[in-house]
């Protein structure tokens, strides 16, 4: 059976609060360690009003905290905003006290526009530009602990998982690189799949945690009891990916009907591009969809994303993608 997982971006919906977005992200991922996914992962993004899991950290925390099996990390932590070393004792300490629970994802984008990458303090180009370096500066803090050294405490010796996250051929060719597991972002940036899929394997270095190489895709699902009230629930997403294209980032807006939708022929164009690897539907639709993605790219996990603006219809998608995991094992 292929392992299925959850990303979640903590959706803070119109009429919502971030302290809503909160329990609803604990919530969702108690009910996915029950259906039996196997990781829980949070992204960091910056000033995005929709957004709750900037402090990406703190909220893997809480999340790690409230289930007891599941695996919960980052997908991904954005290195350029960060020094290593940060990183090394942040995810050390969530590994200290989750022991064997905890996954660190590394991004190379900064997850925010220049202005919020500058008041991150951080320099956006040379940031980018060093970002193999600092995976390889990581990835040392959680070897042993040298004498004399700069040691993450805690970190030093727990080799805490890490993963290269992408959506192009350069995070597919550091990933080959460093002998590490390979996500990419199909979710919103699909064009490029299947190519870094081929240069990750073809280029694949083993390492002593990865002798062979392991790539995971992520996915959109809204999946309902009908295909038509899945495609009901699917337009808060397209509405929140039109509000970005037209810079007016906002709160994970309601469903409208589909026909009701406000964008422009060009949008339209550009968003159902950027949602091309996007399941939708009633279990059975989902099925047939994933079963073909799942054939074509020959990935080892499938990662899934929902922005849902009712929570009790996200539970309901999520339950019935367990459903589809099901099937498809059989």
């Amino acid at each position: 059976m292929i392992p299925f997982s959850v990303l979640d971006l903590a959706p803070i919906v119109e009429g919502g609060t971030a302290s809503d977005s909160f329990r609803n992200t604990l919530d969702l991922a108690q009910h996915a360690e029950r259906w039996g996914f196997r990781r829980y992962w949070l992204a960091e993004h910056h000033n995005i009003p929709g957004i709750a899991s900037a402090a990406t950290a703190v909220v893997i925390a809480h999340v790690a905290a409230g289930t007891s099996t599941i695996r919960v990390g980052a997908g991904g932590v954005m290195l350029p905003n960060h020094a290593p070393l940060v990183i090394a004792e942040q995810f050390g300490t969530l590994a200290a006290l989750h022991p064997g629970r905890i996954d660190l994802g590394l991004g190379r984008a900064p997850g925010s526009d220049r202005r919020t990458a500058h008041a991150l303090r951080r320099d956006l180009d040379s940031s980018a530009e060093q970002f193999p370096q600092d995976v390889v500066e990581l990835r040392n803090y959680f070897r042993e602990a040298v004498p004399g050294g700069i040691n993450a405490v805690p970190g030093a010796g727990l080799e805490v998982p890490m993963w290269i996250l992408g959506s192009s051929l350069f995070g597919a060719q550091l990933a080959a690189a460093l002998g590490l597991p390979y996500a990419f972002a199909s979710h919103f940036a699909p064009d490029a799949l299947d190519q870094a899929l081929a240069v990750y394997r073809a280029r694949y270095q083993p390492s002593e945690q990865w002798p062979e190489p392991y790539a995971m895709a992520c996915v959109n699902v809204a999946a309902a009891d009908s295909d038509a009230e899945a495609r009901r629930v699917f337009t808060s997403m397209q509405q929140s990916f039109v509000n970005l294209r037209r810079n007016v980032p906002g709160l994970l807006p309601p469903p409208v009907e589909p026909e009701a939708l406000d964008w422009t022929p060009l949008e339209r164009q550009g968003v159902e591009h950027a949602l091309a690897e996007s399941f939708v539907g009633t279990v059975d639709t989902v099925t047939a969809g994933l079963r073909r993605f799942l054939e074509r790219t020959r990935v080892d996990e499938l990662m899934v994303n929902g922005q849902i603006f009712d929570h009790a219809a996200r539970l309901r998608s999520f339950e019935l993608t367990a459903q589809v995991r099901e099937r498809l094992a059989a």
